[in-house]
């Protein structure tokens, strides 16, 4: 039976869509590759790190522990994702997250110096860098913004909304999300407690904005209802 390919990490991270097959493959030869179980810890919030770490397959958390020793999830990832992008402009960057594998993944690691190369054969790529590291700053503050809400059911729309752009499929009117994260871990991205996003929850399904389906996956049927309730 004829071994499927697999493409390289390089050509899943949109910042280096615009390079050859041989610059690519210049970037592929480059690269470390590390296989975390679900759960396993990449990076600590606290350490030193001078890599940029890229999602080949699977999913990831970015989160930091708050004043109260709670988790705080900020980011969630996926394949062609990448973080440690802050750590390629300094030699001695702390990380201000925690990375965990949320299920079994795939990462490949690209030093800083191998990074530096790349970009100065390659300028455009400092700019798409830059583009997302401004988007990721735009969520933070648009996670900031929807945490200080008082109303669940912003929060809780806000987060679906999101689930949809990065993890959904669409299927003719309606959106089937398969939920990155555990209940709990809901409730530390969204400030919530468990209860109160059950409750709310079903309350969208009430109004036939959406249906749950087991723990794992929620299918939105009015994705503009959602726009009209989120923040």
């Amino acid at each position: 039976m004829k071994q499927q390919m697999v493409s390289p990490c390089p050509k899943r991270v949109p910042i280096f869509y615009s390079l050859s097959d041989l610059e690519i493959k210049k970037i592929t030869d480059v690269v470390h590759h590390k296989l975390l179980k679900k759960g396993e810890m990449i990076i600590e919030e606290g350490d030193i790190s001078t890599s940029l770490y890229i999602i080949h397959s699977g999913k990831v958390k970015l989160s930091k522990l708050t004043i109260q020793g709670k988790e705080q999830i900020v980011h969630l990832l996926t394949t062609g994702d990448f973080f440690g992008e802050s750590n390629l402009f300094h030699d001695d960057m702390v990380m201000n997250l925690s990375c965990h594998a949320l299920e079994d993944t795939k990462i490949c690691v690209l030093k800083k110096q191998d990074f530096d190369q790349i970009m100065l054969s390659n300028p455009e790529i400092s700019f798409k860098l830059l583009k997302t590291i401004t988007k990721r700053l735009s969520h933070t503050e648009d996670l900031a913004r929807t945490l200080a809400t008082k109303d669940p059911e912003v929060r809780i729309a806000d987060m679906l909304l999101e689930f949809c752009e990065k993890f959904g499929t669409e299927h003719q009117n309606t959106v089937l999300i398969n939920l990155p994260i555990t209940r709990e871990e809901i409730s530390s991205y969204v400030g919530l407690t468990r209860e109160t996003i059950s409750r709310k929850l079903a309350k969208l399904a009430d109004k036939d904005i959406l249906t749950l389906i087991g723990n794992k996956q929620i299918l939105i049927h009015n994705k503009g209802k959602l726009q009209s309730i989120g923040g």
